[in-house]
């Protein structure tokens, strides 16, 4: 290793001993500090719901927290208070039911546009002016991915990411980029300075490697990272063939008489 080392050859050689054979294997090759980092790239995909108001999927409301909050009390000190917090917030659960209730509940909407649309009429006609955390409740309870539903879209038109979907890639660092890097290490470092070097370089590979299995896909940008490895199988793997299978026969028949004399013992 000291040999090789010193030597600082590309490709150099040395002996090594294989299945008891002395052979030349390469050992030895130089590589650039760049040829070991690459970038980790968020892949997005488009959040697709759709949603009914079936008894199912009301059951499923209760087990939300947000709707469960509307039954409890702070109240901790003031018993008398509390247990009228409890009996107001359940009034409300049931309202909340009943509104949604006067949807079709055998309609499975495809949009959750549409449906937003029919929610915010049936509980505008009964009175209800639900916060934000209670409506989110009833789009979980009542929505199921469903890769035939329309994109969910934010308040800007753009598409929402599913995070059961998200997935990563790791792509080699750019050939002319040089080191060091400019990111910061520290939790809260901005990728800003690197995106501006390697955004089409990663555009290039997810249009190669992504899109063409996943047409609705974009990558995040602002949760790529950089690592580093040294991998020592991939650069210095030495395909052995498989033995034949003659001799695998052979073996399997050998133990098999082997296991054969030793049940006869027992027996």
């Amino acid at each position: 290793m000291v040999r090789l080392y010193g030597d600082f050859e590309q490709n150099g050689l040395s002996e090594v001993k294989s299945d008891g054979q002395i052979e030349k294997q390469i050992c030895s090759k130089i590589f650039d500090n760049r040829e070991f980092g690459f970038l980790k790239i968020t892949v997005e995909r488009s959040l697709r719901l759709n949603f009914q108001v079936s008894e199912d999927r009301l059951a499923r409301l209760s087990e939300q927290k947000a709707f469960q909050d509307l039954a409890t009390s702070k109240k901790r000190k003031d018993a008398q208070v509390q247990q009228l917090e409890m009996e107001m917030g359940e009034s409300l659960q049931n309202q909340i039911l009943d509104a949604l209730r006067c949807l079709d509940g055998d309609r499975l909407y495809m949009s959750r546009a549409e449906f937003m649309r029919d929610l915010d009429k049936v509980l505008k006609d009964a009175g209800l002016k639900l916060k934000e955390p209670v409506i989110k409740a009833i789009l979980a309870a009542l929505g199921e991915a469903d890769p035939e539903a329309e994109i969910c879209r934010d308040k800007k038109g753009n598409p929402e990411p599913d995070s059961n979907l998200r997935d990563t890639e790791i792509v080699p660092l750019p050939d002319d980029i040089t080191l060091p890097i400019p990111l910061g290490y520290d939790k809260d470092a901005s990728v800003d300075e690197l995106i501006k070097l390697v955004k089409k370089h990663c555009e290039v590979y997810f249009e190669a490697e992504v899109l063409p299995h996943v047409p609705d896909a974009w990558i995040d940008f602002s949760k790529t990272k950089v690592g580093y490895e040294i991998p020592l199988n991939r650069h210095f793997y030495v395909y052995q063939p498989p033995r034949s299978l003659d001799e695998i026969e052979n073996d399997i028949k050998t133990l098999e008489a082997d296991i054969m004399a030793m049940l006869g013992e027992v027996v």
